[in-house]
């Protein structure tokens, strides 16, 4: 990728203003959608794959695996399992054999969090590295501390981390985990020294202001909904 990006531009200047009524009305509603039988596949070969025997790392939004990898080479220790809902990309970055200690997924990430949740999964720690910010405000749903699943997402424990070139995005999701655990998270502009993406790098390269939320959800594994 060459370092020619533009930062995100948006319509919306501030957090936006429905962001607490929609993570709440979406806590009070259960959210019912049929798992994809394609996800239940894929998910059940990764659980077979990583035995449930060592640490598990998420990698949500992995696009051609780069980031699963990396995670995989720091922390051999643990398991990571990368998904993403892109075949096109995960056959893109994809090296042959993969580590043992890391599998790519392709599957409805809404899908995998929900069956990790049904098995009472508890992760060491879960990444979301730069997913689409969909900066208009009428797309708030579409962001991950939109959705209607999130606010079950601090069930699943571990350290929860946000890569973002956007900051309103790294302050709504901030915002969106107050909520829902009683605890504020820090957002913090930094500049990493080794990417853990391409976009990363990209968006580091071509001057982006970057920023990162870490949340340590683990006290809330297995708290009630």
């Amino acid at each position: 990728m060459q370092a020619n990006s533009r930062p995100v531009t948006s319509p919306q200047p501030d957090v936006h203003p429905r962001l607490v009524e929609t993570v709440l009305r979406h806590r009070a509603q259960p959210f019912r959608k049929p798992v994809a039988e394609h996800t239940a596949t894929a998910y059940a070969a990764a659980r077979r794959a990583w035995g449930g025997c060592t640490p598990l790392i998420l990698d949500t939004g992995c696009g051609v695996g780069l980031s699963s990898l990396t995670l995989a080479e720091r922390h051999p220790d643990h398991f990571v399992i990368g998904v993403d809902q892109s075949l096109e990309r995960l056959s893109r970055g994809k090296p042959q054999p993969l580590p043992a200690n890391c599998m790519l997924v392709r599957a409805d990430l809404v899908d995998f969090w929900r069956l990790l949740l049904d098995d009472g999964v508890r992760l060491a720690q879960h990444w979301m590295l730069y997913p689409n910010p969909w900066p208009k405000p009428a797309h708030l749903q579409r962001r991950w501390h939109g959705h209607a699943l999130f606010p079950e997402l601090p069930r699943l424990g571990g350290v929860l981390e946000l890569r973002t070139n956007w900051e309103i995005y790294a302050r709504e999701h901030a915002l969106a985990l107050s909520v829902l655990t009683g605890e504020a998270p820090d957002v913090e502009r930094w500049q990493p020294d080794a990417c853990l993406t391409p976009f990363e790098r990209k968006y580091r390269d071509s001057g982006h202001a970057l920023w990162r939320v870490r949340a340590d959800l683990t006290g809330c594994a297995a708290a009630p909904r």
